[in-house]
């Protein structure tokens, strides 16, 4: 079964959603037979790659709210986070454009580095004091070689602003297709959907189902048609 993951790096709710699919996951029986991919999605794709501001700023700026209120939605979120045994800095964190994030993501998942690499990234931005965004590409470097993927290869794609890109754009589109207009964003098997940072009960639900709705392969046509196996290929007898 396939777990689809659409998310982004500036997303706290994601970085916390992913950590109560995990739960969900590790108690799944066949969670071995599960592949989940991360896919990609920008809350703030039309912001400039230098354009950096606070958390604080943007959420009082693009969402109306007071600074009392968004340090409340943060000290919120951290609380969440602390939940699922996640670090979480409510102040001093930065927010700006994730683009080159999901291009390396990219790089990673063609190495069976993507999980590592999408982890080591939420780590960076929601826990760590130094910022993702205001350090230039060799913070991206050296985040990317943390997840095992080699520092050439990851200078070269930030260097290239077309490597990969499609690749984002594509899983934006399919986004948009299957109706997510936020994330996290779970799909199952192509048959399920589930939105947001659900309790891990609730992830533990949709896998079950998911998996119990798999239909074995129906066969339209059985009997002696030749075919190739194992052993080889049948030799016409007529």
């Amino acid at each position: 079964m396939r777990v689809e993951i659409w998310s982004d790096i500036a997303c706290p709710w994601c970085y916390v959603g992913k950590a109560r699919f995990e739960k969900a996951l590790q108690a799944f029986p066949h969670r071995d037979d599960v592949e989940v991919v991360h896919r990609s999605f920008e809350l703030d794709p039309h912001r400039a790659k230098g354009d950096v501001e606070s958390v604080l700023t943007m959420l009082t700026r693009k969402y109306g709210m007071s600074e009392a209120q968004a340090r409340a939605g943060e000290d919120n979120l951290g609380t969440q986070a602390a939940a699922e045994g996640l670090q979480y800095r409510t102040t001093g964190r930065d927010h700006g454009n994730t683009f080159d994030m999901h291009r390396l993501l990219h790089l990673a998942k063609e190495q069976g580095r993507q999980d590592e690499l999408i982890q080591i990234l939420y780590r960076a931005n929601f826990a760590e004091e130094r910022s993702v965004f205001t350090e230039g590409d060799e913070r991206l470097v050296e985040l990317a070689v943390e997840a095992g993927l080699d520092a050439e290869d990851v200078r070269k794609v930030l260097a290239d602003p077309t490597a990969y890109a499609e690749a984002v754009r594509a899983d934006e589109r399919e986004a948009a297709e299957l109706g997510a207009n936020g994330v996290p964003f779970f799909v199952l098997d192509r048959a399920y959907g589930v939105s947001g940072a659900q309790p891990a009960e609730v992830f533990a639900q949709a896998l079950t189902q998911a998996w119990g709705e798999r239909s074995p392969l129906k066969l339209i046509e059985q009997g002696d048609a030749d075919a190739c196996g194992p052993d080889g290929c049948a030799v016409p007898q007529r």
